[in-house]
C-alpha cells in the first residue's frame, strides 16, 4: 500500500523570490521614509527643493496710481494685493473695515468711479486710474457728510465697526437714487449687514440725508 500523500495533499509551490512579501513592503518603505525625515536625501534633491520654495515666496507685483480722497499715489503691490489692504496696509486709511473678508457683509465698501464695491474683492492692481473715495473722504474739513451728520443724529450705530461701510454704501445708495422709500432703501443696503442691528435707524438716517426726514 502506498505511503505518499495524495496530489491535493501536496505542499503548496514556494513564493517566487522576486515577489515582495506584504511584511517585506511595509518595512522597506517605512526604512525610506526615515531616510528620508533624517535629512538623507541627495544634497542636489535639497538644492531644488530649498530654489522652489524660494520662487514660491517671490510673487509678481505691479505698480499702480490711483487717486484716494482725491490724492494720488503711486504704490507697487503684490498682484495679490486687495484695494482693502492697499487702504489699511499700505495707505493707512482704517477707516474701511476688514470684517468677512469674502464680500458679503459690506463692511469693506467704498466708492470705485463713484459706484460701490466690496475692496476686500477688490485687486488693487485692477484700478489704474480709479477715483476712490474711502469714509475719511467724506466729510470736508470739520464738516460732516449729511448722512455722517445723520447718522449721529439718529443714533445708527452701536458698536460702530460695520458704520464706515454703512455709511459709504448709504452715500452710493443716495447717488444712484435708490431711495424713493424705506423698503427700497433696505433693498439696496441689504448688502451691508449690521449685527448690533440697528437697521431701523440706518435707514432712517439714509432717509434725513436725503431730506425726506
Amino acid at each position: 500500500m502506498s505511503t505518499e500523500p495524495p496530489e491535493s495533499a501536496a505542499s503548496p509551490p514556494a513564493r517566487a523570490a522576486s515577489t515582495p512579501s506584504r511584511r517585506t513592503f511595509i518595512a522597506t518603505t517605512s526604512v525610506t521614509g526615515c531616510v528620508i525625515a533624517a535629512g538623507g536625501l541627495a544634497p542636489g534633491s535639497l538644492l531644488i527643493g530649498a530654489e522652489e520654495a524660494a520662487a514660491a515666496e517671490t510673487s509678481p507685483s505691479s505698480r499702480v496710481s490711483l487717486a484716494v480722497n482725491g490724492e494720488r499715489h503711486t504704490v507697487t503691490v503684490d498682484n495679490r494685493t486687495s484695494l482693502l489692504d492697499l487702504l489699511r496696509e499700505h495707505l493707512g486709511l482704517t477707516g474701511s473695515k476688514k470684517g468677512c473678508n469674502a464680500g458679503a457683509c459690506g463692511a469693506c465698501t467704498v466708492l470705485v468711479d463713484g459706484r460701490r464695491v466690496n475692496s476686500c474683492l477688490t485687486l488693487a492692481v485692477r484700478l489704474e486710474g480709479a477715483d476712490v473715495t474711502t469714509v475719511e473722504g467724506l466729510a470736508k474739513g470739520d464738516q460732516l457728510h449729511p448722512l455722517q451728520q445723520a447718522f449721529i443724529d439718529q443714533d445708527a450705530f452701536q458698536c460702530g465697526y460695520c458704520t464706515p461701510g454703512q455709511i459709504v454704501s448709504g452715500v452710493g445708495c443716495i447717488q444712484e437714487g435708490h431711495t424713493g422709500s424705506p423698503e427700497e432703501i433696505r433693498e439696496w443696503m441689504s448688502g451691508n449687514i449690521c449685527r448690533c442691528g440697528c437697521y431701523v435707524k440706518i435707514v432712517r438716517a439714509v432717509e434725513q440725508a436725503t431730506g425726506r426726514k
